[in-house]
């Protein structure tokens, strides 16, 4: 269970490891150069509208999903590293 809770049409995710070498060394790409993947381990409850109501949430707890990287907010809790995405930036999700 996520430490964090989000909000509005936010998606908590957990993200796949970063690409390495063979000797461990990690190889850094700037956040525009490739989307990245992750597994949502929280998702809010959605947007507010004017009539009160809450938008409908596409992505589920559990999806794998491709996002715009340049749109996370990261955040490390006991040493894990968790991504904080809008619902909008998220491009697909991963079917296996």
């Amino acid at each position: 269970m996520s430490k964090l809770i989000p909000l509005g049409e936010n998606l908590v995710v957990l993200p796949l490891k970063e690409d390495t070498t063979k000797s461990s060394f990690y190889i850094p790409e700037s956040k525009e150069a490739k989307p990245g993947q992750g597994e949502v381990i929280a998702v809010g409850p959605g947007k507010e509208l004017d009539n009160g109501s809450l938008s409908k949430m596409t992505i589920s707890v559990g999806d794998k999903i491709v996002f715009r990287r340049y749109a996370t907010d990261e955040f490390e809790i006991d040493g894990e590293k968790y991504l904080v995405i809008p619902q909008k930036d998220v491009l697909a999700k991963i079917n296996n």
